[in-house]
């Protein structure tokens, strides 16, 4: 599995620590940055490419990382096609998946220890896409609210 990950200055540390258990592990990790701890750097600069990749279908699953989480998901979430959620229990991240399709779990790099992180990605990951009717009539009008965002943006351009 292909798992994309990213930060800024708040999830930087939690990052470099994701992505090398996720090696350890046997995951091909894509990381969009930041590649060194900058105090002045903003989250969308890495966490939307991040996001982008998982949309296009380039990883797998995304992991993207900012201080609280907020700003990470927040960011996320404006790409058509990626649902991100902020995460902070173990049953959330696999009922995310299972229930919601969820593709990107959001982090808090000043409020997630490692452990807890790392219980919290394994669950995301090994989790599957459940795909009962009702989940999939729920993802539908999840896509209609997307197209006709896009739509109104296309108009007011």
């Amino acid at each position: 599995m292909r798992v994309g990950i990213a930060a800024d200055h708040g999830g930087f540390d939690l990052k470099e620590q994701i992505a090398e258990a996720l090696r350890a592990a046997d995951y091909e990790v894509v990381d969009f940055g930041a590649q060194k701890l900058n105090p002045a750097d903003d989250y969308p600069d890495f966490i939307t490419p991040m996001a982008k990749a998982v949309a296009r279908g380039e990883v797998d699953r995304g992991v993207a990382v900012c201080g609280s989480g907020v700003g990470a998901c927040v960011a996320a979430n404006k790409i058509p096609g990626v649902r991100a959620a902020l995460i902070l229990d173990v049953f959330s991240a696999h009922q995310g998946v299972e229930d919601d399709d969820m593709n990107v779990i959001c982090l808090g790099g000043r409020v997630t220890g490692f452990a807890l992180a790392w219980d919290l990605i394994q669950a995301f990951l090994t989790a599957r896409f459940i795909g009962t009717e009702r989940h999939r009539r729920r993802l539908n009008k999840i896509a209609a609210l997307e197209n006709e965002g896009e739509r109104k943006g296309k108009k007011n351009s």
